[in-house]
Protein backbone atom coordinates (compact mmCIF):
# COMPACT_ATOMS: atom_id res chain seq x y z
CA UNK A 1 0.00 0.00 0.00
CA UNK A 2 1.10 3.55 -1.03
CA UNK A 3 1.54 5.33 2.21
CA UNK A 4 2.32 9.16 2.29
CA UNK A 5 4.33 10.56 5.35
CA UNK A 6 7.03 13.28 5.93
CA UNK A 7 8.77 13.94 9.26
CA UNK A 8 8.18 17.39 9.25
CA UNK A 9 5.59 16.54 11.93
CA UNK A 10 8.08 16.05 14.62
CA UNK A 11 8.77 19.55 15.63
CA UNK A 12 5.34 20.46 16.42
CA UNK A 13 5.10 19.01 20.04
CA UNK A 14 3.63 21.23 21.93
CA UNK A 15 5.13 20.98 25.34
CA UNK A 16 1.37 20.64 27.28
CA UNK A 17 -2.62 21.12 26.43
CA UNK A 18 -5.16 21.92 28.78
CA UNK A 19 -7.72 19.00 29.89
CA UNK A 20 -10.90 19.55 31.94
CA UNK A 21 -10.78 21.29 35.09
CA UNK A 22 -7.56 23.46 33.89
CA UNK A 23 -5.28 20.03 34.42
CA UNK A 24 -2.08 20.62 32.82
CA UNK A 25 -0.97 17.70 31.22
CA UNK A 26 2.07 16.28 28.84
CA UNK A 27 0.35 16.75 25.17
CA UNK A 28 -1.42 12.97 23.93
CA UNK A 29 -1.36 14.21 20.23
CA UNK A 30 2.69 13.20 19.93
CA UNK A 31 5.15 12.36 17.64
CA UNK A 32 5.38 8.99 19.84
CA UNK A 33 1.86 8.35 17.65
CA UNK A 34 3.94 8.29 14.46
CA UNK A 35 7.08 6.73 15.80
CA UNK A 36 4.80 3.46 17.07
CA UNK A 37 2.74 2.86 13.39
CA UNK A 38 6.11 3.63 11.04
CA UNK A 39 7.89 0.70 13.22
CA UNK A 40 4.38 -1.39 12.43
CA UNK A 41 4.05 -0.42 9.11
CA UNK A 42 7.84 -1.27 8.23
CA UNK A 43 7.43 -4.82 9.75
CA UNK A 44 4.83 -5.58 6.95
CA UNK A 45 6.28 -6.48 3.27
CA UNK A 46 3.20 -4.14 1.41
CA UNK A 47 3.69 -0.59 2.83
CA UNK A 48 5.86 1.88 0.36
CA UNK A 49 6.34 4.87 2.14
CA UNK A 50 6.79 7.87 0.35
CA UNK A 51 7.60 11.49 0.64
CA UNK A 52 4.33 13.56 -0.57
CA UNK A 53 4.27 16.05 -3.05
CA UNK A 54 3.82 19.78 -2.44
CA UNK A 55 0.39 20.93 -3.94
CA UNK A 56 0.80 24.93 -2.93
CA UNK A 57 -1.64 26.78 -1.22
CA UNK A 58 -4.69 26.50 -3.55
CA UNK A 59 -6.33 23.24 -2.20
CA UNK A 60 -6.31 24.17 1.26
CA UNK A 61 -8.06 27.22 0.47
CA UNK A 62 -10.49 25.79 -1.73
CA UNK A 63 -11.74 24.48 2.23
CA UNK A 64 -10.30 26.97 4.45
CA UNK A 65 -10.91 30.46 5.04
CA UNK A 66 -7.69 32.13 3.60
CA UNK A 67 -7.76 34.73 7.00
CA UNK A 68 -7.61 31.90 9.29
CA UNK A 69 -4.37 29.96 7.13
CA UNK A 70 -2.80 33.38 7.31
CA UNK A 71 -3.61 33.44 11.20
CA UNK A 72 -2.04 29.91 11.73
CA UNK A 73 0.78 30.53 9.55
CA UNK A 74 1.44 33.86 12.03
CA UNK A 75 0.52 33.31 15.14
CA UNK A 76 3.98 31.77 16.66
CA UNK A 77 5.80 34.33 15.40
CA UNK A 78 3.42 37.37 16.16
CA UNK A 79 3.29 35.83 20.01
CA UNK A 80 7.65 36.10 20.16
CA UNK A 81 6.97 39.50 19.63
CA UNK A 82 4.40 40.28 21.52
CA UNK A 83 5.92 38.30 24.46
CA UNK A 84 9.63 38.14 23.60
CA UNK A 85 10.37 36.15 27.44
CA UNK A 86 8.72 32.90 25.12
CA UNK A 87 11.64 33.51 23.30
CA UNK A 88 14.69 32.33 26.16
CA UNK A 89 12.16 28.85 26.47
CA UNK A 90 10.03 27.75 23.65
CA UNK A 91 10.03 24.48 24.55
CA UNK A 92 8.39 25.31 27.29
CA UNK A 93 5.54 27.31 26.20
CA UNK A 94 2.46 26.90 23.61
CA UNK A 95 0.60 29.49 22.27
CA UNK A 96 -3.27 29.61 23.43
CA UNK A 97 -5.99 32.23 23.83
CA UNK A 98 -7.57 32.81 27.27
CA UNK A 99 -10.69 34.04 26.20
CA UNK A 100 -12.93 32.03 23.56
CA UNK A 101 -15.14 33.65 20.99
CA UNK A 102 -19.14 32.57 20.96
CA UNK A 103 -19.71 32.96 17.88
CA UNK A 104 -22.88 34.85 17.51
CA UNK A 105 -21.15 37.68 16.38
CA UNK A 106 -19.44 37.38 13.23
CA UNK A 107 -16.86 39.97 13.42
CA UNK A 108 -13.09 38.94 13.47
CA UNK A 109 -10.88 40.72 16.24
CA UNK A 110 -8.40 42.55 14.69
CA UNK A 111 -5.65 41.83 18.19
CA UNK A 112 -3.68 38.85 17.84
CA UNK A 113 -4.81 36.75 21.29
CA UNK A 114 -8.49 38.23 19.90
CA UNK A 115 -8.34 36.40 16.82
CA UNK A 116 -6.92 33.34 19.02
CA UNK A 117 -9.78 33.15 20.83
CA UNK A 118 -12.35 33.59 17.35
CA UNK A 119 -9.70 30.88 15.31
CA UNK A 120 -9.01 28.24 18.15
CA UNK A 121 -12.04 26.25 19.27
CA UNK A 122 -10.53 24.63 22.75
CA UNK A 123 -7.20 23.94 24.82
CA UNK A 124 -5.76 21.22 23.06
CA UNK A 125 -5.23 23.11 19.69
CA UNK A 126 -2.08 24.71 20.99
CA UNK A 127 0.77 26.22 18.47
CA UNK A 128 3.97 26.33 18.44
CA UNK A 129 6.95 27.19 16.02
CA UNK A 130 6.39 24.48 13.60
CA UNK A 131 2.55 24.05 14.08
CA UNK A 132 1.79 25.78 10.58
CA UNK A 133 4.49 23.66 8.83
CA UNK A 134 3.43 20.49 9.96
CA UNK A 135 -0.17 21.20 9.20
CA UNK A 136 0.54 21.88 5.74
CA UNK A 137 2.57 18.77 5.26
CA UNK A 138 -0.26 16.76 6.87
CA UNK A 139 -2.64 18.56 4.77
CA UNK A 140 -0.03 17.94 1.95
CA UNK A 141 0.26 13.69 3.14
CA UNK A 142 -3.50 13.45 2.40
CA UNK A 143 -3.99 15.55 -0.85
CA UNK A 144 -1.08 12.78 -2.05
CA UNK A 145 -2.86 9.86 -1.15
CA UNK A 146 -5.52 11.28 -2.92
CA UNK A 147 -4.09 11.80 -6.15
CA UNK A 148 -2.73 8.50 -6.29
CA UNK A 149 -5.76 6.70 -5.62
CA UNK A 150 -7.06 8.37 -9.16
CA UNK A 151 -4.11 7.43 -11.03
CA UNK A 152 -4.30 3.88 -9.82
CA UNK A 153 -8.22 3.76 -10.10
CA UNK A 154 -7.96 4.58 -13.95
CA UNK A 155 -6.04 1.66 -14.74
CA UNK A 156 -7.29 -1.78 -15.33
CA UNK A 157 -6.72 -2.98 -12.09
CA UNK A 158 -8.94 -3.34 -9.13
CA UNK A 159 -9.54 -0.33 -7.64
CA UNK A 160 -6.63 0.25 -5.19
CA UNK A 161 -6.30 2.00 -2.20
CA UNK A 162 -2.96 4.69 -0.20
CA UNK A 163 -2.87 5.41 3.15
CA UNK A 164 -1.73 9.26 4.70
CA UNK A 165 -0.35 9.00 7.69
CA UNK A 166 -1.19 12.36 8.59
CA UNK A 167 0.21 14.54 11.54
CA UNK A 168 -1.20 16.94 13.11
CA UNK A 169 -4.63 14.94 12.47
CA UNK A 170 -7.47 17.17 10.69
CA UNK A 171 -11.00 16.36 11.67
CA UNK A 172 -11.49 18.74 14.08
CA UNK A 173 -10.62 21.73 12.24
CA UNK A 174 -13.45 24.16 10.40
CA UNK A 175 -13.53 26.19 8.00
CA UNK A 176 -11.86 28.67 10.04
CA UNK A 177 -11.16 27.31 12.96
CA UNK A 178 -8.66 24.59 15.04
CA UNK A 179 -9.55 22.35 17.77
CA UNK A 180 -8.98 19.18 19.02
CA UNK A 181 -5.37 18.83 17.84
CA UNK A 182 -6.25 19.89 14.22
CA UNK A 183 -5.26 22.41 12.15
CA UNK A 184 -6.05 21.95 8.76
CA UNK A 185 -9.03 19.56 7.87
CA UNK A 186 -6.45 16.51 6.23
CA UNK A 187 -9.29 14.85 4.93
CA UNK A 188 -11.78 17.53 3.51
CA UNK A 189 -9.12 18.93 1.96
CA UNK A 190 -8.36 15.80 0.19
CA UNK A 191 -12.53 14.81 -0.53
CA UNK A 192 -12.68 18.27 -2.11
CA UNK A 193 -9.58 18.04 -4.36
CA UNK A 194 -11.48 14.28 -5.45
CA UNK A 195 -14.82 16.56 -6.11
CA UNK A 196 -13.61 18.04 -9.24
CA UNK A 197 -13.04 14.24 -10.50
CA UNK A 198 -16.00 12.66 -9.45
CA UNK A 199 -18.82 11.94 -6.50
CA UNK A 200 -16.92 11.63 -2.94
CA UNK A 201 -17.92 9.46 0.00
CA UNK A 202 -16.42 10.71 3.07
CA UNK A 203 -16.86 7.99 5.96
CA UNK A 204 -15.11 8.95 9.53
CA UNK A 205 -14.75 6.33 12.16
CA UNK A 206 -12.81 8.04 14.73
CA UNK A 207 -14.28 8.31 17.99
CA UNK A 208 -14.60 11.75 18.36
CA UNK A 209 -17.74 13.79 15.64
CA UNK A 210 -15.74 14.69 13.10
CA UNK A 211 -17.09 18.08 13.28
CA UNK A 212 -14.69 19.89 11.56
CA UNK A 213 -15.65 17.99 8.15
CA UNK A 214 -19.41 18.07 9.02
CA UNK A 215 -18.89 22.37 9.10
CA UNK A 216 -17.26 22.29 5.37
CA UNK A 217 -19.47 19.87 3.34
CA UNK A 218 -22.73 20.60 5.12
CA UNK A 219 -24.66 22.91 2.41
CA UNK A 220 -22.89 20.66 -0.77
CA UNK A 221 -24.45 17.21 -2.33
CA UNK A 222 -21.55 16.58 -4.11
CA UNK A 223 -19.62 15.11 -0.67
CA UNK A 224 -21.15 12.43 1.50
CA UNK A 225 -20.22 13.14 5.17
CA UNK A 226 -21.19 10.67 7.36
CA UNK A 227 -19.64 10.09 10.81
CA UNK A 228 -19.77 7.29 13.40
CA UNK A 229 -18.63 8.63 17.33
CA UNK A 230 -19.58 8.84 20.84
CA UNK A 231 -22.61 10.83 20.98
CA UNK A 232 -21.97 14.35 21.69
CA UNK A 233 -24.30 14.11 24.66
CA UNK A 234 -21.18 12.82 26.65
CA UNK A 235 -18.23 13.38 24.36
CA UNK A 236 -15.77 15.89 22.77
CA UNK A 237 -17.27 18.30 20.81
CA UNK A 238 -20.12 18.53 22.90
CA UNK A 239 -22.08 20.85 20.73
CA UNK A 240 -21.58 18.99 16.96
CA UNK A 241 -22.53 15.48 15.75
CA UNK A 242 -25.89 14.99 16.48
CA UNK A 243 -28.42 12.52 14.84
CA UNK A 244 -30.63 15.55 13.58
CA UNK A 245 -27.61 16.66 11.74
CA UNK A 246 -28.37 15.88 8.17
CA UNK A 247 -27.41 18.71 6.44
CA UNK A 248 -28.71 22.37 5.04
CA UNK A 249 -29.41 23.28 1.92
CA UNK A 250 -28.39 21.98 -1.24
CA UNK A 251 -26.57 19.20 1.34
CA UNK A 252 -29.66 18.32 3.01
CA UNK A 253 -30.00 14.75 3.14
CA UNK A 254 -26.10 14.54 2.42
CA UNK A 255 -24.69 14.12 5.59
CA UNK A 256 -25.68 11.30 8.69
CA UNK A 257 -24.08 11.06 12.00
CA UNK A 258 -24.09 7.87 14.11
CA UNK A 259 -23.95 8.92 17.53
CA UNK A 260 -23.49 6.00 19.64
CA UNK A 261 -23.09 4.95 23.99
CA UNK A 262 -20.48 4.74 25.76
CA UNK A 263 -19.09 1.19 25.95
CA UNK A 264 -19.74 0.46 22.14
CA UNK A 265 -18.50 -2.88 21.50
CA UNK A 266 -17.89 -4.54 18.47
CA UNK A 267 -21.47 -5.66 17.43
CA UNK A 268 -23.34 -2.34 17.73
CA UNK A 269 -20.23 -0.27 15.76
CA UNK A 270 -20.09 -3.20 13.21
CA UNK A 271 -24.11 -2.30 13.11
CA UNK A 272 -24.14 1.51 12.60
CA UNK A 273 -20.83 0.62 9.91
CA UNK A 274 -23.55 -1.76 8.10
CA UNK A 275 -26.03 1.34 8.05
CA UNK A 276 -23.17 3.92 6.59
CA UNK A 277 -21.98 1.56 4.23
CA UNK A 278 -25.04 1.30 2.79
CA UNK A 279 -25.51 4.74 2.36
CA UNK A 280 -22.72 4.89 0.87
CA UNK A 281 -23.73 2.61 -1.94
CA UNK A 282 -26.44 4.44 -2.72
CA UNK A 283 -24.88 7.12 -2.95
CA UNK A 284 -22.48 5.71 -5.52
CA UNK A 285 -19.57 7.74 -5.28
CA UNK A 286 -15.91 7.60 -7.57
CA UNK A 287 -13.95 8.10 -4.48
CA UNK A 288 -14.05 7.23 -0.79
CA UNK A 289 -12.09 9.42 1.91
CA UNK A 290 -11.72 7.86 5.50
CA UNK A 291 -11.11 9.23 8.61
CA UNK A 292 -9.38 6.90 10.37
CA UNK A 293 -9.34 7.00 14.14
CA UNK A 294 -7.85 4.35 16.11
CA UNK A 295 -9.62 5.97 19.64
CA UNK A 296 -12.47 3.55 19.26
CA UNK A 297 -10.34 0.83 20.83
CA UNK A 298 -10.92 -0.48 23.82
CA UNK A 299 -8.66 1.45 26.82
CA UNK A 300 -7.98 4.46 24.69
CA UNK A 301 -7.12 6.86 27.25
CA UNK A 302 -9.42 9.64 25.39
CA UNK A 303 -12.32 6.94 24.24
CA UNK A 304 -15.04 4.52 25.70
CA UNK A 305 -15.99 2.44 23.10
CA UNK A 306 -14.93 -0.99 23.49
CA UNK A 307 -14.09 -1.87 19.96
CA UNK A 308 -11.15 -4.84 19.67
CA UNK A 309 -8.11 -5.78 17.33
CA UNK A 310 -11.23 -8.09 15.86
CA UNK A 311 -13.30 -5.13 15.04
CA UNK A 312 -10.90 -3.33 13.53
CA UNK A 313 -10.04 -6.32 11.33
CA UNK A 314 -13.81 -6.69 10.33
CA UNK A 315 -13.85 -2.73 9.79
CA UNK A 316 -11.21 -3.04 7.29
CA UNK A 317 -12.81 -5.86 5.36
CA UNK A 318 -16.16 -3.86 5.58
CA UNK A 319 -15.29 -0.56 3.93
CA UNK A 320 -12.74 -2.28 1.33
CA UNK A 321 -15.86 -4.61 0.25
CA UNK A 322 -17.43 -1.70 -1.65
CA UNK A 323 -14.42 -1.77 -3.41
CA UNK A 324 -14.08 1.73 -4.08
CA UNK A 325 -10.77 3.66 -4.89
CA UNK A 326 -10.03 4.94 -1.18
CA UNK A 327 -7.93 6.59 0.57
CA UNK A 328 -6.90 6.31 4.43
CA UNK A 329 -6.45 9.27 6.57
CA UNK A 330 -4.77 9.24 10.14
CA UNK A 331 -6.86 10.87 12.68
CA UNK A 332 -6.88 9.98 16.17
CA UNK A 333 -5.89 7.33 18.44
CA UNK A 334 -4.09 7.47 22.04
CA UNK A 335 -2.76 4.15 23.24
CA UNK A 336 -0.21 4.44 21.64
CA UNK A 337 1.75 0.89 22.46
CA UNK A 338 -1.67 -0.70 20.54
CA UNK A 339 -1.97 2.25 18.04
CA UNK A 340 0.78 0.54 15.42
CA UNK A 341 -0.66 -2.84 15.24
CA UNK A 342 -4.17 -1.55 15.25
CA UNK A 343 -3.44 0.61 12.06
CA UNK A 344 -1.65 -1.84 10.50
CA UNK A 345 -4.52 -4.32 11.44
CA UNK A 346 -7.09 -2.02 9.47
CA UNK A 347 -4.74 -1.23 6.64
CA UNK A 348 -4.04 -4.81 5.70
CA UNK A 349 -8.09 -5.56 4.54
CA UNK A 350 -7.03 -2.77 1.81
CA UNK A 351 -4.16 -4.14 0.21
CA UNK A 352 -5.01 -4.56 -3.60
CA UNK A 353 -3.20 -7.45 -5.85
Amino acid sequence: MKTFYSDNHRKHYPPFEVFDGGKRVPYLENPDRMDQILNALKKTDWVELTAPLDFGLDPILAVHDKDYINFLATAWSEWLALAPEVAASPEQNAFLPATFALRRMPRVPSTLLGKAGYYIMDLSACIVEATYAAALTSAHCALSAAEFITRSSSSFILPNSSFALCRPPGHHAGKDYAGGYCFINNASVAANWLSSKGKVALLDIDYHAGNGTQDIFYKRNDVLTISIHGDPDFEYPHFIGFADETGADDGLGFHKNFPLAKDTGDAEYLSALDEALNLIKNFAPNYLVVSAGMDTFDGDPLGTFKVSREGFAEIGKRIAALGLPTTIIMEGGYANEALGTNVVTLLENFNSP
